[in-house]
């Protein structure tokens, strides 16, 4: 994996995030006019807050969109975290290049919804796989 730096923006979206929510903060990137947060594991629900309050009082005070994420060590589980909205209903990692891929299976109901528009869920997802496994694509069937 390769070492994260934050530049003084990400650190100052931390450190708030941290203090408001008293979750700790594993990663934290920007993609897709989205703020993404990986808490430690067992810390999401301290994280959003009951209802999702604490998220939704940091998204009025940022003026962005921001989506919590659970960290695991496992690139499988992680995987899940991210896709946790749309009813997961398994990942299939298979080798890919030098990296592998992960084949996302949710509830066809929200299968569009994980794609988002344009793809923008899958290149989150991307983004976040990338910087903690070896995953290097994603897709959700």
């Amino acid at each position: 994996m390769p070492e994260i730096a934050f530049d003084t923006e990400t650190l100052g979206y931390i450190r708030l995030f941290e203090e408001r929510t008293g979750a700790r903060v594993k990663d934290c990137l920007e993609a897709e006019e989205k703020l993404i947060f990986l808490v430690e594991p067992g810390e999401i629900h301290k994280a959003v807050g009951p209802a999702g309050t604490v998220v939704e009082r940091l998204k009025e005070m940022l003026k962005k969109e921001i989506q919590v994420v659970e960290y695991s060590d496992d690139p499988e589980k992680l995987a899940q975290n991210i896709f946790y909205a749309y009813e997961v209903k398994s990942v299939a990692l298979a080798p890919k290049g030098k990296g592998r891929h992960a084949t996302i299976t949710v509830d066809p109901a929200w299968k569009a919804r994980a794609i988002g528009k344009a793809g923008k869920n899958l290149k989150i997802a991307r983004a976040i796989l990338v910087r903690h496994s070896d995953i290097h694509s994603v897709s959700v069937a």
